[in-house]
């Protein structure tokens, strides 16, 4: 074994041991990366790259967009955007057994398109439905089970931020990640209904009583929500605007939209700008972190030697796919999201390159993965985030309730490998 090797070894060990201490994801891959390219270039390289790396990450134009879609999704929030998408829901899925349950996936799906964030789906969600179900007579771990659940869609639903970082960590087009991300999140808010229809059917109350006229009132809310997802996502599917034009529409939109309709104070807009400041600069923490992580990855050709590894096993295509995705499973269940991403694609995207499958496919088949690690013990971010929320609930409660939904997403990811037309076929309409 070379020196590179050795670094490489002690690089990653030296990551475990942060992340375990509970040093922030970006600190423990910047001081890794930083100092593993030190040992190996010296402390001058590693001083210029520390100095030169982040402020290339943060003054990218690629990422402008970042922002814009974190302010648009806090913007919703504050509007009340949610809210009215569950009541809307609720007209019309209420009729059914547990139509609570399944007004609550249809509105997490609706948020995520406007919203972008796993975490803030299912934290103003939690506030929302949460008390209706209690209200109505729902167990505790089916009602959180069923949020944290249809939180995940705020991931794969356009415009997600994961899958803008995916994109931006191995150079795709972000407006093909976009469209390719539609089609898996209908399947998925699909099969969580299905769940809920079926598997939970016996622990669910009755639905209400239906009614036409109430229900055809409900619709005349969401129109703001109607009008920003043309205004985003129609415009990068029709090739009038980039992701990132998109996105600073989509901002000021949300933003109008808020102050007509009064819901937006000079108070709460200022607020707004905060919260997204401060969610913003943690994204970019973590990705300068990945960026000094990945010049680090690259002078010891890990990637590479990764790669001429899992070819050397001469197994099928899809047996080297099963190994990768295991590891991504079992990744999420002790990492971030984010960090996971940041940290196992540009390892293994060369490995899956080579293997000839297509690269927007395996972004949303990562996306899926990392939907999956979401509510995932014993470090479910979305179960953390309702339990934070509802501090009455146990942890264990929420992650009973989401064991259903558990099996459905791995359901999901056997589809979505299985046919990749599903992925594939609204970006190549483009």
């Amino acid at each position: 074994m070379t020196l590179a090797d050795y670094t490489a070894i002690g690089g990653f060990v030296a990551l475990f041991a942060m992340l375990l201490l509970r040093v922030p994801i970006g600190v423990a891959l910047g001081l890794v990366g930083v100092g593993g390219f030190a040992m190996i270039r010296g402390i001058d390289p590693a001083l210029n790259l520390l100095a030169s790396a982040p402020i290339r990450t943060v003054t990218d134009f690629n990422l402008t967009l970042v922002p814009f879609f974190i302010l648009m999704g806090i913007f919703a929030t504050n509007s009340g955007m949610s809210r009215e998408m569950f009541r809307a829901a609720n007209a019309w899925l209420g009729r059914f057994r547990g139509g609570l349950a399944l007004s609550t996936v249809a509105a997490c799906g609706g948020f995520s398109a406007i919203c972008g964030s796993s975490v803030a789906t299912a934290a103003t969600m939690t506030k929302v439905a949460l008390p209706e179900m209690r209200r109505n007579g729902y167990r505790e771990d089916i009602a959180t089970g069923v949020i944290a659940a249809g939180g995940t869609l705020g991931s794969m639903i356009p415009p997600s931020v994961i899958l803008v970082i995916y994109a931006y960590i191995t150079e795709n087009d972000v407006a093909q990640l976009f469209m390719a991300g539609v089609v898996p999140g209908l399947l998925a808010v699909l099969l969580y209904m299905v769940t809920v229809l079926t598997v939970l059917r016996r622990g669910l109350p009755e639905g209400t009583p239906f009614n036409w006229r109430a229900a055809l009132a409900a619709l005349a809310p969401i129109w703001a929500v109607t009008l920003l997802f043309a205004a985003v996502i129609g415009v990068i599917y029709l090739g009038v605007a980039t992701p990132t034009e998109a996105a600073a529409v989509g901002a000021f939109v949300t933003l109008v939209i808020g102050v007509l309709r009064r819901r937006l104070t000079w108070k709460t807009i200022l607020e707004s700008l905060i919260e997204a400041l401060r969610t913003s600069v943690s994204v970019y923490t973590v990705l300068v972190g990945a960026i000094l992580f990945g010049y680090f990855l690259a002078i010891t050709r890990t990637p590479q030697k990764i790669t001429d590894w899992l070819v050397s096993l001469d197994m099928p295509e899809y047996g080297t796919l099963s190994l990768i995705l295991i590891a991504f499973i079992l990744a999420g269940c002790i990492l971030d999201t984010m960090a996971m991403i940041l940290l196992l694609v540009p390892i293994v995207y060369p490995v899956v390159i080579s293997l000839g499958f297509d690269p927007i496919w395996f972004g949303i088949i990562v996306v899926t993965v990392a939907e999956l690690g979401m509510i995932t013990p014993p470090v479910g971010i979305n179960v953390f985030v309702i339990n934070t929320i509802a501090r009455d609930i146990k942890l264990t409660t929420v992650f009973k309730g989401v064991l259903p939904f558990i099996a459905t997403d791995l359901v999901r990811l056997v589809i979505l490998v299985a046919i990749p037309s599903l992925v594939l076929w609204l970006p190549r309409t483009m």
